[in-house]
C-alpha cells in the first residue's frame, strides 16, 4: 500500500449507534432504571444516562458497584433487554443521521457501525436508521471479548473495514466512545446528542472535534476530520 496515493487507499468512518445516530439513550436509561429498581436498587436517572454506551458489564460496575453479587447480572441484563425491546417498533434516528452515513459512503469511506449493543439490538437499530445500503459492516458487543471503554469494538470495526487506525475516524456521543477510539489509535469525533456529556468532557476524553449533532457534523463534513480523511489528508 505504500505506493498507493493516500486518497485512493481505503478509509473508514466508524460510528457508535446509541446517542450518535439513534435517539435511544433516554430509552436505555428508562430500561436500566426499571431493571435496577426491580432488583431493589435505587439509581438516579442522570447517573444511568452517563453510563449508557458502556457494555453492560462495565455499566453495572458503575451503577450497582463492583462488589455486587454478580450472579444477578444476567437477570439485570435480561430485564433491561426485555424492557428496551418494548420500544423497538418506535426507535427513531437522530435528525439527518441517515444522510450523514450516506454522505460518508458517498465520499468513498467504508462505514462501520460499532456498538456496545447486542447483535439483535443492533440489527433493529440499523433497520430503523434506514441507511443500511450505505453500511459496510456492523460490529457489536457479541463480537468482542471486552466492551467499551476497552478498544475491542473499535479494533474489530477496523478489521471489518480492513483499514489501519490512521485511516479511520470514530464518531461517538460518550466519553466511553472516545476512550475506546483513543486506545485503538483512531481519531475521535464527538457529538452532543447523547445528552450525558459536555463538549469539554468529550474533548478531554480524546475527541479532536465536537459537533452539536449528526446534522451539524453533516453540515461541516468537508471541514471535519472525516472530510479530511476522505480527501486523503490526516484526520485532525
Amino acid at each position: 500500500m505504500s505506493g498507493t496515493p493516500s486518497s485512493e487507499r481505503p478509509a473508514a468512518a466508524l460510528f457508535d449507534v446509541d446517542g450518535t445516530l439513534m435517539d435511544t439513550v433516554h430509552l436505555h436509561t428508562v430500561a436500566w432504571w426499571e431493571a435496577l429498581r426491580q432488583s431493589g436498587r435505587t439509581v438516579a436517572s442522570a447517573d444511568i444516562q452517563r453510563a449508557v454506551g458502556m457494555g453492560s458489564d462495565h455499566l453495572l460496575d458503575a451503577l450497582a458497584g463492583e462488589d455486587r453479587d454478580r450472579a444477578g447480572d444476567q437477570g439485570l441484563k435480561a430485564a433491561h433487554d426485555t424492557l428496551y425491546a418494548e420500544f423497538w417498533s418506535r426507535l427513531a434516528p437522530l435528525e439527518r443521521a441517515a444522510d450523514l452515513v450516506r454522505a460518508c459512503a458517498g465520499r468513498g469511506l467504508r462505514v462501520v457501525l460499532a456498538s456496545s449493543a447486542s447483535g439483535r439490538e443492533a440489527e433493529v437499530m440499523v433497520r430503523a436508521l434506514g441507511a443500511g445500503e450505505a453500511v459496510h459492516a456492523v460490529t457489536t458487543a457479541d463480537d468482542v471479548a471486552s466492551s467499551k471503554p476497552a478498544p475491542d469494538v473499535v479494533q474489530r470495526a477496523l478489521e471489518q473495514a480492513d483499514v489501519p487506525p490512521g485511516r479511520a475516524v470514530f464518531v461517538g456521543d460518550a466519553v466511553w466512545d472516545l476512550e475506546s477510539a483513543r486506545k485503538a489509535g483512531v481519531t475521535g469525533v464527538g457529538v452532543l446528542t447523547g445528552g450525558g456529556y459536555s463538549r469539554e468532557e468529550l474533548l478531554q476524553a480524546g475527541a479532536t472535534r465536537v459537533y452539536r449533532s449528526p446534522a451539524d457534523l453533516l453540515d461541516h463534513l468537508d471541514d471535519s476530520p472525516i472530510g479530511a480523511l476522505a480527501a486523503g489528508r490526516e484526520p485532525r
